[in-house]
């Protein structure tokens, strides 16, 4: 059973995602919180395996609330739900540790399908979301910006790259292995050295890095 903790400060929202979730037969909802202090609190309480988090709140606001989640011992996994109003939230948000980003509008099997793949460890975004996110943050990497995101990769193997590449094309472990022929838990392997040579802790970093040394198009 998934575990999840509801984050936003409108209490109409919150009973709303809850009816979603509680269609599902493999998660729960343990809780819930309207604002980033209350939600810090719930995951010390509840253990939650994902949370899913409101970028606006008073007091303490997500991007916060994602970056002292994330901070915490065996963290979840922190999904954000945006309007997208502010590019800038949801690239801070990414830097705080943020797994996923969806809209609030997302339909309910897309939800429930984005709550079990970050309890897997798997990122998901919005379509929306990743279109806003990659053209801004390419634009920048041009000339020796690029050259200096392919440096970075050099210490890759052939397999990790291959990897890293299907991660900026936003597949799933298991589409990675079919795709490459592995198994999934070579895939999860390759997915973990991307972690450590890289520097980085989710794979929308990961599918970033593969976009900005133009791996992806």
């Amino acid at each position: 059973m998934i575990s999840v903790l509801l984050v936003d400060d409108e209490a109409l929202v919150r009973a709303g995602l809850r009816m979603i979730l509680e269609t599902a037969a493999d998660l729960t909802v343990v809780g819930d919180a309207g604002d980033g202090h209350a939600a810090v609190d719930a995951v010390t309480r509840l253990r939650p395996d994902v949370v899913l988090m409101d970028l606006r709140m008073p007091h303490l606001g997500g991007i916060a609330a994602t970056a002292a989640i994330r901070a915490l011992a065996e963290a979840p996994a922190v999904v954000v739900l945006t309007t997208f109003n502010t590019d800038d939230d949801v690239f801070q948000a990414l830097a705080a540790g943020a797994t996923g980003f969806l809209l609030k509008d997302t339909p309910p099997a897309e939800l429930l399908h984005a709550v079990r793949m970050a309890a897997a460890g798997d990122s998901m975004l919005s379509p929306a979301v990743t279109r806003q996110v990659i053209t801004r943050l390419t634009a920048e990497d041009l000339g020796g910006r690029r050259r200096d995101a392919l440096a970075r990769l050099d210490p890759l193997t052939e397999r990790e790259r291959q990897v890293l590449v299907e991660i900026g094309r936003g597949h799933p472990n298991a589409e990675i292995a079919a795709r490459l022929y592995m198994s999934e838990a070579t895939v999860k392997s390759h997915v973990t050295h991307l972690f450590e040579k890289l520097g980085t802790t989710n794979r929308v970093q990961l599918a970033i890095a593969a976009f900005r040394a133009g791996l992806v198009e």
